[in-house]
């Protein structure tokens, strides 16, 4: 066999296509005059950002097309948590990654903040297009805004593609990760018992009562310890107590009905012992690891941005920092987070009901 053509040999440039990436950093085409050191520097990261978000969006359109289905495939689990966690990594980096802006003086960044005019980091349509993929709620976001209809608009001014608009739309009109979550929390099967089967309602009603009952129990021994102690009068601890009771209550039963998604969350995260469920724990974990490293990530761009330019406005007409601490008290997996709360100590809860469905079974 004659050896590879020079011409044909893959080289690393090559296949990194090295030329066209580094003529990126130069502006926009035609712009003038060539960025100076610090205005590179910050084209750069940004740019880095971008590339990031782009893996991150395929890494969660991986997760979203295994776990928005009617049935999820056990062998599937350990895949998801892969994908999870390798975000997870990703966004923990990109936190580490505004200390390289934060190397900008706050002189530096001013000599070519004018240049960048009403462009603004919400415009970034991959990061607003993972947090409609992820499920944060326009409600919730700061002002109510709407990042498909600003989507929308930069299309018709003929900033954004017709592909990005379409992918984006896309996105947003698929359930999101968090309803495909819950949808498959629904299923969990509940001391033996599955969603839809003879009984189920009954079987499902029964182990939240079982697990507020454990709650109360736990909460009279706190206050009787705390009394006996000496550090509170029970009159000052009680409502404490019995206030952390009824959120569980009106967490599990919403409107008086019981949230089978919710049951579900609670008894896996209260018998994580049992082998079918471990790979359900680290598959909820894994979303609240990621939730977590993407707090990180907008406290760290907060603190950046207040460091460089103070609270100043930001060039896209937003508050700037205020905007940005805001966006750090985002919760999506807010029923992930909640469940830990109302979680009480394993030998204090019933036990499980047909164990040998879990993959044991207990002996005599």
């Amino acid at each position: 066999m004659s050896e590879e053509t020079p011409s044909h040999r893959m080289t690393y440039g090559g296949y990194l296509r090295l030329d066209e990436l580094l003529e990126l950093q130069d502006g926009p085409e035609g712009y003038s005059p060539a960025p100076c050191n610090d205005e590179q520097h910050f084209v750069i990261t940004h740019q880095a950002f971008e590339l990031w978000f782009k893996m991150i969006l395929r890494e969660l359109k991986e997760v979203h097309a295994l776990l928005n289905v009617g049935r999820v495939e056990e062998k599937s689990l350990p895949i998801l948590v892969h994908h999870l966690d390798r975000v997870t990594e990703i966004f923990r980096l990109l936190s580490n990654q505004w200390k390289v802006m934060e190397t900008l003086s706050p002189q530096d960044f001013l000599a070519f903040r004018d240049k960048l005019g009403t462009s603004s980091g919400f415009e970034s349509w991959q990061m607003r297009e993972l947090e409609v993929l992820l499920g944060l709620a326009n409600e919730q976001r700061m002002g109510g805004m709407d990042p498909l209809e600003h989507m929308r608009k930069l299309a018709r001014e003929g900033k954004i593609s017709q592909k990005v608009l379409s992918n984006f739309e896309a996105t947003s009109q698929a359930p999101s990760l968090n309803d495909a979550l819950m949808s498959w929390l629904e299923r969990t099967p509940i001391n033996g018992s599955l969603q839809g089967s003879d009984g189920d309602e009954k079987v499902i009603a029964e182990f939240v009562e079982g697990h507020l009952g454990a709650m109360k129990r736990h909460g009279e021994k706190v206050i009787a310890h705390i009394v006996a102690i000496g550090h509170g009068q029970e009159e000052q601890v009680r409502p404490r107590i019995e206030g952390a009771y009824h959120q569980a209550e009106t967490f599990l039963k919403p409107d008086g009905a019981v949230s089978r998604a919710r049951a579900g969350l609670l008894y896996i995260e209260s018998y994580p012992e049992l082998p079918l469920l471990a790979w359900p724990r680290r598959l909820i974990d894994s979303f609240v690891g990621l939730e977590q490293s993407m707090i990180l990530f907008r406290s760290a761009h907060a603190r950046m941005v207040e460091r460089m330019i103070g609270r100043r406005m930001g060039t896209g007409g937003s508050s700037g920092v205020d905007y940005l601490d805001a966006t750090t008290k985002y919760r999506i997996f807010v029923d992930l987070w909640a469940v830990r709360t109302m979680l009480v100590k394993r030998d204090a809860l019933d036990d499980v009901k047909q164990p040998d469905f879990y993959g044991f079974a207990i002996d005599d």
